[in-house]
């Protein structure tokens, strides 16, 4: 049987110790290759929320959230390095806002404007402000 060898990077362990009950953590495990320390894969994000996140101004780990106080319904997800979202009670990532939000709501919506994050944005307001900086 080989031995299996599990390493966490001190940012993590930094972080968990600082999450509450109620946040999710999530961990990717890769394959190294024997003896040798192999650095982590650079994961490019990809789809929608892309062009957000190599502009810096969406970041993987990023907390967004709803709460729609008519439906009595709120949503939790975190953005993935690959610019997919998971969102909480849901094993699968979903690619887009739209998907995201609907997984919650069970409607489609617009998850471009449902979305926030902590400091209150919307997805819809980084997208603008990309456009504004491309634009100038």
């Amino acid at each position: 049987m080989p031995t299996l060898s599990i390493n966490f990077d001190p940012a993590l362990i930094a972080h968990l110790m600082k999450a509450s009950g109620d946040d999710t953590v999530h961990v990717t495990l890769t394959l190294g290759t024997g003896d040798k320390q192999s650095s982590p894969r650079q994961v490019v994000p990809h789809g929608p929320l892309a062009d957000l996140m190599q502009a810096g101004l969406l970041k993987a780990g990023a907390v967004l959230s709803f709460h729609q106080r008519r439906a009595n319904r709120s949503g939790r997800a975190v953005v993935t390095p690959d610019g997919q979202l998971v969102v909480d009670g849901h094993a699968t990532p979903y690619p887009s806002p739209s998907k995201a939000a609907e997984a919650v709501t069970g409607n489609v919506i617009n998850g471009w404007t449902l979305w926030h994050l902590a400091d209150g944005r919307t997805l819809d307001v980084l997208r603008r402000e990309l456009e504004s900086r491309n634009s100038q």
